[in-house]
């Protein structure tokens, strides 16, 4: 079969990959740095029955353990759609259930021990479990997503394009298509990932694998600048599955961009009441600055659940969302910023860690050391407006040259990358 994925150049065939990621982060361009987007397992997210029916399973067969730890599987695709993290506790329980049962040739077990291990972002642990899952059965596809998956988190690209290279050999589907999407964007090809986001669109088989394609295709408009194109596939989106997370912020961005902030701002705080997510509560803070309304007025505001969501960060000594350390970046402590990326570089060395510590270094008045990090998140060629701006930002307090380019590029990709940040650009190009 022809390759989807290669390392450079090239159309997308239309032989198809397997699953997308189960990182349950963002997705969008937004005024944080970009990640991976939630997507399904590998042969297609769960239909709406699947939980119950995994449930009924376990308790009529409860010394089967495929039942159990397909029951995980479910919980966590569920954790996905929901954001409901409480729900990857159950998927543990079911998994130990499983393990319990069988310790031996379980693969369902390791596949979802696996995927309950990127959920939680301990990328390590899903490579592991990943590459434990290949080599018990190197036909099957859903081993491929979850290396994939941790090793496009870790920073491993070459490791990741060769898992998802296999899967594309082995399961073609809508979810598969959906992570060749998300390598192809981030190594420069944002045509080609559209060809296999409307693939995705095409070959999807749930609501949820709909609206994720859609959602992503919507991303990748809005990177490019293009609002319009972006709304319409945010409306498929919803229009598949109401109230979808991305797909609202996503909204709420496009409003904002048209000069409705007050509009969007409403659809942020909506959201963010039933998804506290780092990303939607930093969008929301920062549009509401560029409304010059610095910060919200009580304790339940965004700002304030940032707030206490960077102290608990520091606390437990677990992963770290690059949105809470921009946040606090650039409306809290950079100091503290450099700390918890500094903590998430040593297990985490993609392109968006990178982008996230080289900013914190920045606003920390450490410009110098930051440039090494810009160059890293550069390294993919992602052409990515946010990257652009913090690079462009950074090399003017350098006193570089080619400091005006990269601001001026953050702004020809997309004017409204950041409703706080793209003024912030507009200046510096004028300086």
């Amino acid at each position: 079969m022809k390759p989807l994925i290669t390392a450079a150049g090239g159309a997308v065939a239309v032989a198809g990959c397997v699953a997308g990621l189960l990182y349950l982060g963002p997705a969008a361009e937004s005024p944080a740095a970009t990640a991976p987007a939630a997507a399904a397992p590998a042969g297609g997210a769960p239909a709406a029955d699947t939980l119950g029916t995994a449930r009924k399973r376990t308790k009529a067969y409860p010394r089967d353990p495929v039942g159990w730890a397909l029951l995980a599987r479910a919980e966590i695709e569920r954790a996905r759609t929901t954001l409901d993290a409480s729900r990857l506790e159950v998927a543990d329980h079911a998994l130990r259930r499983s393990v319990a049962l069988d310790s031996t040739r379980n693969y369902d077990a390791v596949v979802g021990r696996g995927q309950l291990a990127n959920a939680r972002h301990l990328f390590t642990q899903g490579r592991e479990h990943g590459l434990r899952a290949t080599r018990m059965a190197r036909d099957r596809p859903d081993g491929y997503a979850v290396l994939a998956d941790a090793e496009i988190q870790l920073g491993h690209y070459p490791a990741a394009r060769a898992a998802a290279q296999r899967l594309l050999d082995l399961a073609p589907g809508s979810a598969a298509y959906s992570r060749a999407a998300y390598d192809l964007e981030t190594n420069g090809r944002p045509a080609d990932a559209g060809i296999a986001l409307e693939r995705a669109v095409d070959s999807a088989s749930t609501t949820g694998e709909r609206a994720f394609a859609q959602t992503r295709l919507g991303d990748l408009a809005w990177s490019q600048g293009d609002a319009d194109r972006a709304a319409k596939h945010y409306r498929y989106a919803l229009d598949s599955e109401p109230e979808y997370p991305y797909a609202v912020a996503g909204t709420a961005r496009v409003l904002a961009a048209r000069g409705e902030p007050d509009k969007a701002l409403d659809m942020y705080e909506r959201l963010t009441e039933r998804a506290p997510l780092p990303q939607f509560l930093l969008e929301a803070v920062e549009l509401r600055a560029s409304m010059s309304e610095p910060g919200d007025s009580g304790p339940g505001g965004a700002e304030a659940a940032l707030t206490a969501q960077v102290r608990l960060s520091r606390a437990d000594g677990g992963p770290v969302d690059p949105h809470l350390a921009l946040f606090a970046a650039d409306h809290g402590d950079p100091a503290v910023a450099v700390e918890l990326m500094r903590r998430e570089w040593k297990h985490t060395r993609g392109v968006v860690t990178a982008d996230a510590l080289a900013w914190a270094l920045h606003r920390d008045g450490r410009s110098g050391e930051a440039l090494e990090y810009a160059r890293r998140a550069a390294a993919t060629g992602w052409d990515n407006a946010l990257f652009h701006y913090h690079r462009g930002a950074i090399e003017r307090a350098l006193g570089l040259p080619g400091a005006r380019r990269h601001l001026r590029e953050a702004l020809e990709r997309n004017p409204h990358f950041s409703p706080y940040h793209a003024v912030r650009a507009k200046e510096l190009t004028r300086k």
